[in-house]
């Protein structure tokens, strides 16, 4: 006899539901955390995205195409505008590539330039191909319940693990009780917010609910934004890993 496995997002979805005296206590913030990736990426997605990059005197909007394979890869391709398209952004384990077609270049990124923008954008080279697990490589503390919207909304404090190679010194997460984001604040190491993630216009698409616009913004300059919306995905495809290649990278077709 076959038996189905309830994703994260689902399981934690049927614990809102149960009558009080069932439900003796929230979920972990573990729990919610790993809830919150696995709404937004599962083990493996494909998707169509745009990006709107905004500065105080310009404005330009790229059109993205990502396939993720969950925890190892990630390739990232711009197909729009006509002058930026075919370059693509490659993630293999902690290695990261970007491929020019103008100069037909590829270049390797080092570690310390992990954290530099993504072509411009108020997104880092790690936020874009997801090098750092949120899970893996901090630890949660539930701190506070919100219970004045739709569902319980939770805030919890993350701290980096002490082998994480990651820069920011804490992260706050706000997160609905159905797994659904609402923000992230990233810290750097003066304990000041240096950008905030906030997440919005909650549609059902791949068979499930997500947050289809995820806004960027730097805390010291609010007129710096990066919008993201998601116009297509889908979840646990079989993805060949031809896909997340070198050869691929530089050759789209």
């Amino acid at each position: 006899m076959k038996t189905e496995t309830l994703s994260i997002p689902a399981a934690l979805a049927m614990l809102v539901m149960l009558p009080l005296p069932v439900l003796a206590q929230p979920p972990t913030a573990e729990q919610l955390v790993a809830g919150m990736e696995d709404t937004l990426w599962s083990e493996s997605n494909h998707g169509r995205f745009t990006m709107r990059v905004e500065s105080e005197y310009w404005i330009r909007t790229l059109e993205l195409e990502a396939w993720m394979d969950r925890p190892e890869h990630t390739l990232v391709r711009i197909h729009a505008p006509k002058k930026e398209a075919g370059i693509g952004s490659l993630r293999i384990g902690d290695a990261m590539w970007n491929y020019l077609p103008k100069v037909d270049r590829t270049i390797k990124i080092p570690p310390s330039m992990m954290l530099q923008p993504w072509m411009g954008s108020n997104f880092s080279n790690d936020d874009l191909v997801k090098e750092s697990s949120f899970v893996d490589d901090y630890t949660h503390e539930l701190v506070e319940t919100e219970e004045t919207g739709e569902v319980p909304v939770y805030r919890i404090v993350s701290t980096p693990r002490p082998d994480a190679a990651v820069v920011w010194s804490r992260l706050e997460f706000r997160v609905r009780a159905d797994a659904i984001p609402v923000s992230v604040a990233y810290y750097g190491a003066r304990e000041q917010v240096v950008k905030r993630m906030t997440y919005d216009q909650i549609q059902s698409l791949g068979g499930r609910r997500i947050p289809t616009r995820w806004t960027m913004v730097d805390a010291d300059n609010p007129e710096s934004r990066t919008v993201i919306t998601v116009q297509s995905i889908e979840y646990d495809l079989p993805l060949d890993d031809e896909i997340f290649s070198l050869r691929r990278l530089r050759n789209p077709q």
